[in-house]
């Protein structure tokens, strides 16, 4: 049975391309969501070009017929309607909901759609899509069926990790070390490898006995970690086998793509920043390390803070100078703090040398190794040869960092962290937003590695407080 859509402005905001996912279903689109994408097509932000494509694409189906007797949406017998709100419907709605904004007005497109089908005999269903919570409540409170925009959305408790644990025999843990490493076929697997996956491998006779390696795809084996154990990245080194993982796949120059996850103090964006800076300075595999990170939603104007470009920055960027500065800080001042601290550490100390003479961060930009932006500006651009790292990735959405990925020039690395469960983008969730997305779509590409850090490094206070607050 075909299902009636009626779909909200966010949604159409959130993924232009809803309008032609929902296969043979009748899609309706109420007058008041066209007057606020219209609203919305002036903002220079990613919504204004979303709005623009909406447009564009209702504009394309507008040439088949009259949209308010709807017309063929796309191949599958689906068809698209723009419906009014009619007067008499709004009234019949509660007292409290009378006042005609726009989030009522939908409502009482909804409510006239499942009149119509009642009067037609048919009753086919009629939903509302919406990605706004309160106007789901609403619905269901008038009786209507609602709806979350669904097509993008992973469930983060199924979230891919990115490692997991097998028990072999001795014999078998000794021939991972043999080239051409152990062959996974015939091995008490749970669920099937995906590529780059790092596997803890446990001695079932001695379980304190433990090796890390990683899944090769392409031969089907299993092979120890070849870069972590040999990393010197002055004093960042890896304290738990889940930044083992990600450090192997931040130095391996065969990946291209890394998600890194995890809560606060875990040290994501610190291995990143620290591979990143030994490779671009130390190894020379890269021209450029490019750091980047959303200001709240991509392409936020932030031309209202007083100063030049790099001043108006200096906000949103901080978090990202301080562990920059924490990597270059001058030796001298190492001295006096102690051992250094390890990855996930976090950002504010200015000890330890990484670089030698560097003193900060400044020096590696005007060597030209090093840049740092706001990701309004990486629109258009392309960028090879960089290790890219973008920060905060959980608050882009998944249009967005399509965007940011195919940015991607030849022979660059992008590297994306965050925290699902810290999101400020409002138009996002822990199951909708980009950097989730991207970990379940790249799961098994041979270019791609993912990580889920579970222990925080930062301190014993910062890992109490993220487990307790």
């Amino acid at each position: 049975m075909r299902k009636t859509y009626v779909l909200d402005t966010n949604v159409l905001l959130h993924d232009p391309a809803a309008l032609t996912r929902f296969e043979d279903n009748n899609i309706v689109i109420p007058i008041e969501v066209v007057e606020e994408i219209d609203r919305f097509k002036r903002d220079p932000a990613e919504k204004g070009r979303n709005a623009r494509q909406v447009s564009r694409l209702l504009d394309e189906l507008r040439a088949q017929g009259n949209l308010a007797d709807g017309v063929a949406n796309g191949d599958q017998g689906g068809t698209l309607k723009v419906v009014f709100c009619r007067s008499e419907t709004l009234s019949q709605l509660p007292p409290e909901l009378k006042a005609g904004n726009g989030d009522n007005n939908i409502l009482a497109v909804a409510l006239e759609e499942q009149r119509l089908q009642a009067v037609m005999g048919s009753q086919p269903p009629v939903i509302l899509v919406t990605k706004d919570t309160n106007l789901r409540i609403k619905a269901d409170a008038v009786g209507l069926i609602a709806q979350d925009y669904t097509s993008d959305r992973v469930d983060i408790g199924d979230l891919y990790p990115g490692l997991c644990e097998l028990w072999v025999s001795a014999e078998q843990m000794d021939r991972v070390k043999l080239p051409p490493g152990l062959e996974v076929e015939g091995l008490a697997v749970e669920s099937p490898l995906q590529a780059n996956e790092g596997v803890t491998l446990i001695d079932q006779a001695q379980p304190a006995h433990t090796l890390l390696a990683r899944f090769n795809a392409a031969t089907s084996t299993l092979q120890p970690l070849q870069r972590a154990p040999k990393a010197k990245l002055g004093r960042i080194q890896p304290r738990n086998r889940e930044q083992s993982f990600a450090l192997d796949l931040l130095l391996d120059p065969e990946i291209q793509l890394i998600t890194l996850v995890g809560k606060a103090g875990t040290g994501k964006t610190l291995l990143a920043l620290a591979a990143g800076l030994h490779q671009v300075a130390d190894e020379r595999l890269y021209e450029r390390l490019l750091v980047t990170r959303p200001v709240i939603s991509l392409g936020k104007e932030i031309g209202f803070l007083p100063g030049d470009l790099e001043e108006k920055m200096g906000p949103w960027m901080q978090p990202i100078i301080d562990n920059l500065e924490y990597l270059l800080g001058s030796g001298s001042d190492d001295e006096g703090r102690g051992a250094p601290r390890a990855a996930g550490a976090g950002a504010g100390g200015r000890g330890g040398s990484h670089r030698g003479p560097r003193s900060n961060w400044t020096d590696l930009k005007g060597m030209g190794l090093l840049e740092v932006e706001a990701i309004s500006y990486i629109r258009g651009r392309s960028i090879p040869r960089q290790f890219m790292v973008v920060d905060e990735a959980q608050n882009l959405t998944p249009h967005e960092v399509k965007t940011i990925v195919t940015r991607v020039g030849e022979g660059t690395k992008i590297v994306l962290t965050g925290d699902p469960y810290q999101i400020d983008n409002p138009y996002v969730d822990a199951e909708s937003n980009g950097l989730t997305w991207l970990v379940e779509r790249f799961k098994g590409q041979a270019l791609a590695g993912h990580v889920t850090l579970l222990r925080g490094e930062r301190s014993e206070l910062a890992e109490l407080a993220a487990n307790l607050l």
